[in-house]
């Protein structure tokens, strides 16, 4: 069917719409439309979508899909009430088309309706259980509204339906990310760039989990992979111009955000940024009138002012630091950004009790704001939560330690393994099992813990992860999914490398061992005539052949 359609393309194109049936022509028509729409042109799209709908001869499911068609032009065109319409309208006409539902469900999500969202999705999945990409939007419908167990679900179910679907893996990472577990942020979105190198989210994700780990260096080159496929991204340049602020590389954060700026001049959190790099240089009026223009542009916004009010404070002005920090917490009065700035003044005036509580106040409403720990250490306050070992979590020399939100396990008889143990149900963690592995894998050991327990359509669930410790090294190769339910992993050891089948529905490899050389006999050599000797010449085909090209028929139908 598809290479008659093609064909049909090719006639008309050849021989003019009049030697082609009026349902062809319809038929044709919706192709053209499709096009448009997929090359952005999405005026051109409806219009030639609606002349279609004006066919009287088409069939309930045919007008159904030209409808569905029309919506998600529509819905591009950010006409949201059209599109809804459009999708109604297809209902009506083929209720058991699975399709509407899941594209209804993504406009509603888009409006923020997240709850009607999942009875589309639900419906969709109804009518098609394999339907990856509705398991995968209801997924991040229940990830609005931060229920994680069940978005980690509907993306497992996702990706064990599709596991290289870079998509899936890359919204499970971003929901580990928002459960604070950078680790498996970090394997999953590793996961969804080895299935696709080109996809920029995952490796923008990646980054963001390894800020959260401050490793910088790492976060940026992540960031710049991103970029080579975004390149006019005004938040993929902010976001790398932060992770060198954080890193205090300022030269290369004030690049970044002055792109940000010339592909975004309205954006106020870049003007704020660019700001506060210019004062950390000591460029204070640049600064100032950096705030200045943020503030025009989102006058009810808190940070202006209170990154304002701390380049007051360094230019020995903070009278005026003070007026800013009352503006910003009448606007927000929970504001991370004023109690750290306030802090900072404290400070200057010699106030460190007052500045001590400020900063601790500023970490209290934003645990991962690192500008209150700099100056609190400064002051002498250890802002690092003590670590208090977790009672019965232990086993075979490993115990395990809290601290914040995060644990960790480690062995005094490996002292510089450290191993993240990041709970993804309710619990607490616990080890299992320690088994170092012998012969060609010796130095090799798997740590298996329990992770907690997640609630889901088929009753309660205990996980556990194994993570894959290098001994000699003093590093984790890696973390997996052991078990899910009844579900659970599968361990190859061969040739130096470690295969395994998750129980999240994934499949990795660790080349832990160099492999065993094969010995490859040598080929008889064949005499070969001077001119053959020479590299052949390059094709636009992709590889190297004699004669004439295909003909673009040849190159479209494979004959």
């Amino acid at each position: 069917m598809r290479l008659q359609s093609a064909i049909a393309v090719v006639l008309v194109a050849l021989l003019g719409p009049s030697s082609v049936a009026a349902d062809e022509r319809s038929l044709l028509k919706a192709r053209e439309a499709g096009v448009a729409l997929a090359r952005g042109d999405v005026d051109q799209s409806i219009a030639l979508f609606t002349e279609v709908l004006g066919d009287k001869t088409l069939s309930n499911d045919r007008r159904a899909t030209v409808f569905v068609d029309r919506g998600v032009a529509y819905a591009r065109r950010q006409s949201l009430r059209e599109a809804i319409e459009d999708f109604n309208q297809a209902i009506q006409l083929y209720p058991e088309y699975a399709a509407i539902y899941n594209n209804r469900g993504n406009v509603l999500l888009g409006i923020g309706a997240a709850r009607e969202a999942i009875k589309d999705f639900d419906r969709a999945i109804a009518l098609a259980p394999g339907y990856t990409a509705a398991y995968s939007n209801r997924a991040g419908a229940y990830a609005k509204l931060d229920r994680f167990d069940q978005a980690i679900g509907d993306y497992s179910k996702a990706i064990s339906l599709v596991p290289t679907s870079a998509a899936a893996l890359t919204g499970r990472a971003r929901v580990h990310l928002g459960a604070y577990r950078p680790q498996a942020a970090i394997r999953d979105a590793t996961r969804a760039v080895s299935a696709d190198a080109r996809f920029s989210a995952g490796y923008r994700t990646r980054a963001e989990a390894k800020v959260l780990l401050e490793k910088f260096d790492e976060a940026i080159e992540d960031y710049s992979r991103a970029v080579a496929f975004e390149a006019r991204s005004t938040e993929l340049y902010l976001l790398r111009g932060a992770a060198y602020l954080q890193g205090r590389s300022l030269a290369a954060a004030l690049k970044d955000f002055n792109t940000a700026i010339e592909f975004n001049p309205r954006s106020a959190w870049a003007h704020i940024a660019r700001g506060y790099t210019y004062a950390l240089l000591g460029t204070f009026e640049s600064a100032l009138n950096d705030y200045a223009r943020a503030i025009e542009l989102e006058p009810r916004s808190p940070k202006a002012f209170a990154y304002r009010a701390w380049t007051y404070s360094k230019l020995q002005q903070p009278e005026l630091g003070l007026k800013d920090i009352d503006r910003a917490l009448k606007l927000d009065a929970n504001s991370a950004e004023a109690y750290w700035a306030r802090g900072e003044i404290h400070q200057v005036e010699g106030r460190s009790a007052a500045a001590i509580h400020d900063l601790q106040k500023a970490l209290s409403l934003n645990a991962d704001f690192k500008e209150p720990v700099r100056v609190l250490e400064w002051l002498g306050v250890n802002t690092r939560a003590a670590s208090a070992e977790v009672a019965g979590a232990g086993l075979d020399g490993w115990r395990v330690f809290s601290r914040g939100r995060q644990y960790v396990a480690t062995s005094e008889q490996y002292s510089r393994v450290k191993v993240d143990v990041e709970m993804v149900g309710k619990g607490e963690p616990r080890i299992l099992e320690w088994d170092v592995q012998k012969g060609p894998f010796a130095g090799i050991g798997v740590l298996r813990f329990n992770v907690g327990m997640v609630e889901t359509t088929r009753g309660a669930e205990d996980v556990e992860q194994i993570a894959i410790v290098d001994i000699q090294a003093g590093t984790v190769a890696g973390y997996e999914t052991q078990r899910r339910g009844a579900r659970t992993a599968e361990l190859t050891w061969d040739d130096g490398k470690l295969t395994v089948t998750s129980a999240d529905g994934t499949r990795d490899e660790y080349q832990l061992r160099e492999a065993k050389a094969t010995p490859v006999a040598a080929a008889p050599q064949k005499k070969v005539a001077s001119d053959q000797r020479k590299p052949p010449a390059w094709t636009p085909w992709g590889e190297n052949r004699r004669g004439k090209p295909k003909s673009l028929f040849e190159l479209l139908f494979g004959n």
